[in-house]
């Protein structure tokens, strides 16, 4: 079943979070209560975490964005995913897009400033739902719970939903720590109205992996919660992600444990799924056979977590030109995303590919972008489609909001990470058995053996490819590129540098810049080399 479909939208009235200065305030409208009287009811703390998790899908709190979290922002460009999704796809030779809504082309453009209102936006969004998780974990406290006589048989499950707070914190730190390095620091026992320190990259990762690793015995075991909430195979998959990249965030390597922890993850239970790969990403992924290998999804509803972000946004922004957006169970597209010449080069044989994985819409799209601002340059990806299995649309019978739910981590990447620890040294690792991980993946993409590789084909450019093939337009591939030491001066694609044919960057561009709003209302912040 879908939890948090029905989610609870208005963050209980009374409750007041602040984070670190007066655009990140947020005072609900509702009644007024004592912060007594709601904790005294049980049902509070299920409303409060889903709070917490609504914070990730959703811009405000009412539909369709209205009442939007922070200001200075339309809510729906506040998404919290949407706007993740920009900074890791649309800097990235997987995404470009066509809008000239403020500065967001210069995000693939690599031109942004201090002063950009979508990095801007992804600050306050990240540190908003940090100061969200640590007013849950403050409320949540056994003093807390002592103070108010909350009865002993809902005091387990008030647990758990504190370990989740505090995985999805670290959720929320480490996207910082990848983002923008340096963050305002605080926990449920900062008091912010006396400012926040700022804690550098490598220090921030030290907090992220104790906070994981204290929590990771006590949350939920692998797959026994209940779906779109998180477990413990979540929780180890971040410690994963986390490990693989360590050298790009502290300067040493961490592969060995990169490899225990993707270990752990494969070993949860999960399975790749016999059915088709574009189910991954149908309306009613949930249950069409692709959930087997998801391991944690953000869950979206046409009628009940109605958003122009998340699914939405990747569902209707990719469709123009002369593409029929009935066949996306959507009433009309955005015309904004397509992707460039260099990432369609990834499939070879593109014209005849039998790789499932390559979905370009061409017809009357030219492969090559002479004009950023035309749909109809470069090809267009049918990747989210709001219809189910037999072509029916989703709960929305308007066709503005989409049923898809987002897959944040699932085991073929898990998969891949295996396979990149393992060349990168991790003791350990074996590649005939990356090799066997690698082909299923493919052998789902192409419904046979024919495109299966043996374990002389692994080595680092192989698997970075793959990972594009695999998991394009899933928020990985700016990291990716950073980890394999691409996204600045060893690549190139389209308009990256603002040229057309693409020319590389400054190595500080690795580093998103601090909002220039932020370092002048946080002294503790130092702007980061370069911008």
């Amino acid at each position: 079943m879908k939890m948090y479909k029905s989610i609870i939208l208005v963050f209980l009235g009374m409750l007041l979070f602040t984070a670190c200065d007066d655009v990140l305030t947020v005072e609900p409208d509702g009644d007024s209560l004592t912060e007594a009287d709601l904790l005294k009811d049980p049902t509070t703390y299920r409303g409060l975490i889903a709070k917490a998790y609504a914070g990730l899908m959703l811009g405000g709190q009412s539909g369709g964005d209205g009442n939007a979290d922070i200001s200075g922002i339309d809510g729906g460009f506040s998404n919290y995913l949407r706007l993740y999704w920009n900074m890791q796809e649309l800097t990235t030779d997987e995404a470009i897009i066509a809008w000239n809504d403020g500065t967001i082309k210069d995000l693939h453009g690599h031109v942004w400033t201090d002063g950009n209102e979508f990095i801007n936006a992804m600050f306050s969004r990240i540190n908003y739902q940090i100061s969200v998780c640590n007013e849950f974990i403050r409320l949540s406290s056994d003093a807390k719970l002592n103070e108010f006589d909350v009865p002993s048989d809902i005091r387990a499950e008030v647990a758990e939903y504190r370990n989740e707070a505090r995985f999805l914190r670290a959720y929320s730190y480490y996207h910082g720590m990848d983002l923008f390095g340096t963050m305002p620091f605080s926990t449920e026992n900062t008091d912010v109205a006396n400012g926040l320190e700022a804690i550098n990259r490598t220090d921030l990762f030290n907090w992220i992996e104790t906070e994981l690793l204290a929590i990771e015995d006590q949350i939920v075991p692998a797959g026994m919660n209940e779906y779109g909430r998180a477990d413990q195979a979540a929780l180890q998959m971040l410690l994963a992600k986390l490990y693989l990249n360590a050298e790009v965030y502290t300067g040493t390597e961490r592969n060995d444990d990169a490899l225990i922890y993707t270990n752990k993850v494969i070993n949860g239970g999960y399975t790749i799924p016999t059915v088709p790969y574009a189910y991954s990403f149908y309306a009613d992924n949930d249950s069409n056979g692709a959930q087997s290998e998801f391991i944690w999804t953000l869950n979206f509803d046409g009628l009940n977590t109605q958003t122009f972000g998340g699914t939405t946004y990747l569902t209707h922004a990719p469709v123009g030109g002369d593409m029929d957006p009935s066949e996306f169970g959507i009433n009309g597209g955005w015309g904004g995303i397509r992707t460039t010449k260099e990432f369609v080069e990834l499939f070879p044989g593109m014209e005849n590919s039998a790789d499932q994985r390559e979905t370009f819409f061409t017809q009357d799209q030219n492969i090559e972008i002479a004009d950023v601002g035309r749909f109809k340059d470069g090809f267009a990806i049918q990747k989210f489609k709001n219809i189910d299995v037999n072509g029916n649309a989703g709960s929305d019978t308007v066709g503005d909001f989409v049923d898809i739910d987002f897959p944040v981590f699932r085991l073929s990447d898990a998969y891949l990470m295996y396979a990149e620890a393992t060349v990168r040294g991790a003791a350990g690792g074996d590649l005939n058995i990356a090799e066997g991980y690698i082909n299923q993946l493919r052998e789902r993409a192409y419904g046979n053996t024919s495109g299966n590789i043996t374990a002389s084909d692994i080595d680092l450019d192989f698997i970075l490819d793959e990972r594009a093939r695999e998991l394009h337009w899933e928020t990985h591939r700016r990291q990716d590129l950073i980890r394999f030491g691409k996204f600045t001066t060893g690549k190139v694609w389209a308009w990256k540098g603002n040229v057309q044919s693409g020319t590389t960057t400054a190595p500080f561009r690795n580093l998103l810049p601090i909002p220039a709003q932020e370092v002048n209302l946080n002294p503790n912040l130092i702007q980061n080399p370069g911008y």
